[in-house]
């Protein structure tokens, strides 16, 4: 508590949380607890929040709706940064700016409600702004990266904004994660369609979710390899309902991993890796890991 004290008295008008759950707070639904977890109301607050813990040497990570991370058992003597107060959301022209907060389907209804096409693929994400730039998340339609332009962030306590070639954008990656930038928001380029289009291309996209896993999940665990599929790589491994603890292998589709029955850190991480290591020997092919252990 003594740094959750420390934390909340220096910030004292930011939003704080203390003893933060990770299993309330994420879409597998595990993990322990953090000392405290605070939501800054603007950028500035948010670069200083960050010069002053890099300053103390005191240890943060970012968290946005949850889903793709997979959180450590125990305490985590710390500092969860959250940014769904990072909520502003306008166009100009077909140029669209959200926030780290803004969710998927805000974005998703603000664009269509404006005739702004493109974010369709996104339907029924679970995700944040923030998080799905970072994770340049998407289906193989589309991806953040098609249609980044801006992105505004924080680095060590500094605001920036990076054009789309600096953000080093890959496959379920970015330059974001690899050197743990903070994404504050996005600029992203629309393009204009008719109402009946956009509603088309929803019902698309939502209809091609409805045949994955319910249950807490992470989404899907491993990146596709190229030109095959990891969860029909998993389920050819015979891979369909392996269980490790509270953790199963979906029946529906192999490359979810579901807490079915109060699953630790240790019991989805054990079975990411028995699964990962099983491809590997009868396949020849690595699978790489999708998810982002935190913190």
């Amino acid at each position: 508590m003594e740094l959750a004290n420390l934390i909340a008295g220096r910030f004292s008008d930011i939003a704080a949380e203390r003893n933060f759950s990770f299993r309330a707070h994420t879409t597998i639904g595990c993990g322990g607890t953090a000392a405290v977890a605070l939501s800054p109301a603007s950028a500035e607050r948010a670069a200083e929040l960050i010069c002053y813990l890099e300053g103390e040497k005191i240890p943060y990570c970012f968290l946005g709706a949850g889903a793709n991370v997979l959180p450590s058992d125990g305490f985590f003597e710390g500092v969860v940064i959250r940014f769904e107060l990072l909520n502003a959301l306008y166009a100009e022209e077909n140029v669209i700016y959200a926030g780290a907060g803004v969710t998927g389907g805000r974005l998703c209804r603000f664009a269509r409600g404006r005739g702004l096409s493109g974010l369709e693929p996104f339907t029924g994400i679970p995700m944040s702004v923030g998080g799905a730039a970072a994770m340049n998340a998407g289906v193989a339609e589309g991806h953040v990266s098609d249609l980044a332009v801006r992105v505004f962030a924080a680095e060590k306590g500094k605001l920036k904004t990076l054009e789309a070639r600096e953000c080093a954008f890959g496959v379920k990656n970015s330059i974001f994660l690899q050197e743990k930038i903070a994404v504050l928001g996005v600029y992203l380029k629309t393009a204009y369609a008719s109402e009946e289009q956009i509603a088309r291309n929803t019902c698309y996209f939502r209809n091609k979710r409805t045949h994955l896993p319910k249950g807490r999940s992470m989404g899907c665990v491993f990146v596709n390899p190229q030109e095959i599929s990891a969860g029909k790589l998993i389920e050819e491994c015979g891979l369909k309902g392996a269980a490790v603890g509270g953790a199963r292998v979906s029946e529906e589709h192999a490359n979810f991993i579901i807490n079915e029955k109060n699953a630790t850190f240790a019991d989805v991480s054990r079975l990411a890796a028995f699964v990962k290591d099983t491809v590997h020997r009868k396949t020849g092919i690595l699978l790489r890991e999708e998810i982002r252990p935190i913190p």
